[in-house]
């Protein structure tokens, strides 16, 4: 059975309906908690990485010392083409390993069910071909790429945030939104911090529930499409 490696950065940023999705699909998913000081495979030794989101920039390492040995582990594999699927702060972190570029606090924050818009050039990516053109996701960020690798191939953009998601040559992919996230994880932010950041969290709340449904339908997909990629690599 092919074995996945998920890097958890945060307590509240968990692996979520991916979780069951990819069980369903045949991979066998191994959750480090890192942020909990739980240990990081020395080597790659799995068949394919995800790396999930968290409050902190890439090389954030004072705070999160855990980043520098998960980067060696994106950098093994990208070195492996073993696949990678980086999900905001991952996504980030694999810009930043490959040569690209990760601001803090810049632009203009997203939070909540997002609008996204699947750019001509995924026409032939493995995982958003022929998704519809306009899809929702959840976000909740305020740091992001600026400027992605060289040779990455630039797949989703929003209207606040342009490098939504991007690709390094077949097999890593990161993404500034959060495919593995519904509408309870937006129920289960702390209503008291969103109206401190001028937010109202019952439209937020609303919103996520109003995109669900067809959201839920696209990233199901996506996520199907992940663990083919996974098991192809398993039998090379």
């Amino acid at each position: 059975m092919a074995r996945l490696l998920v890097v958890q950065n945060a307590q509240n940023e968990g692996l979520g309906r991916f979780g069951e999705w990819l069980g369903r699909d045949g991979l066998s998913v191994e959750v480090v908690h890192a942020y909990a000081e739980a240990p990081l495979p020395g080597r790659l030794e799995h068949h394919g990485v995800i790396v999930l989101g968290g409050g902190l920039l890439p090389d954030d390492d004072g705070r999160a010392p855990w980043l520098a040995h998960t980067r060696f582990l994106i950098a093994e594999a990208l070195a492996q083409s073993v696949p990678v699927l980086g999900i905001c702060l991952g996504g980030q972190m694999l810009a930043h390993v490959a040569g690209g570029t990760v601001q803090g606090g810049y632009g203009e924050p997203e939070v909540g069910s997002t609008s996204l818009t699947v750019r001509a050039e995924a026409a032939e990516d493995p995982l958003f071909r022929n998704l519809p053109r306009q899809v929702t996701a959840v976000e909740n960020h305020v740091d992001a790429v600026t400027a992605l690798p060289s040779g990455a191939v630039w797949l989703v953009e929003s209207e606040q945030c342009p490098y939504q998601a991007f690709r390094l040559g077949n097999r890593a992919w990161g993404l500034q939104f959060h495919p593995e996230a519904g509408a309870d994880r937006v129920r289960s932010w702390c209503p008291q911090r969103l109206r401190a950041r001028g937010l109202d969290p019952v439209a937020l709340e609303h919103r996520a529930e109003r995109d669900e449904a067809e959201a839920a339908l696209v990233w199901r997909e996506f996520a199907r499409r992940f663990a083919s990629v996974v098991e192809v690599r398993t039998r090379s």
